[in-house]
């Protein structure tokens, strides 16, 4: 069985590289892994529960590191046994190449051969189990690092300065061109009708009109809301005009 594949890393190559030899990170990102323990500064053994298709096993094995050359890559070397079920053994080369300050390209190149019961299940099974392990394996070891902070976002631009401007005083802002500020600063211009909500006279003296509803007068409204508590012959005004209508329906609707 041989697989190749690349993966980009969102981290610089030390950390990648500390990570691979790192047994606590290896042991959360190989899939059905249960221990990984460091035997030397380049020998490992683990233990994995692996599924191929109807079959489940648990496999023990040794794993050596070989060609180091930190933190440029090395090349795995090992081999495991599943009991009954059978053995696996091989070796991959992994490359790590930096593309940027803050990533990693890694390659990697596995060659691998399996016997006893596991074998019988066909090549086709064994290889897609294997793919899909090491994708696995990949999310999982990628999830390890945080992904970049985001750029900064961008800082709101300072106002603009306060000057006498156009009207000559002194801490008046300047008024802006087509604006209703251009034309309350003409003294001699016509009040401006406006959105904005301004209260008072403009500059010129002449009042500003809104176009927005003037605020309800309650008090205008109060004659209204003492017929509504009006109760001809003990009953509310509403079902002496209810009634009228239902009249007036009846008659167009019989006559």
């Amino acid at each position: 069985m041989e697989m190749t594949g690349e993966r980009r890393i969102p981290a610089p190559r030390q950390q990648v590289w500390d990570a691979l030899n790192d047994p606590e990170v290896l042991r959360a990102s190989i899939p059905g892994c249960e221990s990984v323990e460091r035997e030397g500064e380049d020998q490992f053994k683990a233990r994995v529960s692996v599924k191929i298709g109807p079959m489940s096993a648990k496999f023990a094995g040794k794993v050596k590191l070989q060609n180091i050359n930190a933190p440029a890559g090395y090349t795995i070397s090992g081999e495991g046994s599943g009991g009954a079920m059978g053995f696996a053994k091989g070796g991959a080369d992994v490359a790590l190449a930096e593309t940027g300050p803050a990533e990693t390209l890694l390659n990697y190149n596995v060659k691998a051969q399996v016997g006893g019961k596991i074998a019988q299940l066909g090549a086709r099974l064994v290889d897609s189990t294997a793919k899909q392990m090491a994708d696995q394996f990949f999310d999982r070891f990628t999830a390890h690092f945080p992904p970049p902070q985001s750029e900064a976002p961008p800082q709101p631009e300072a106002a603009a300065p306060v000057d006498g401007g156009a009207t000559g005083g002194i801490g008046v802002a300047r008024p802006q061109t087509n604006t209703d500020t251009e034309y309350l600063a003409e003294a001699e211009a016509a009040g401006p009708i406006t959105q904005h909500g301004a209260d008072g006279p403009s500059a010129s003296g002449r009042p500003v009109h809104r176009p927005n509803p003037r605020p309800i007068d309650r008090e205008a409204l109060r004659p209204l809301r003492l017929l509504t508590t009006m109760q001809p012959f003990g009953f509310p005004l509403q079902f002496w005009v209810g009634g009228a209508i239902m009249l007036v329906i009846a008659a167009l609707m019989f006559l």
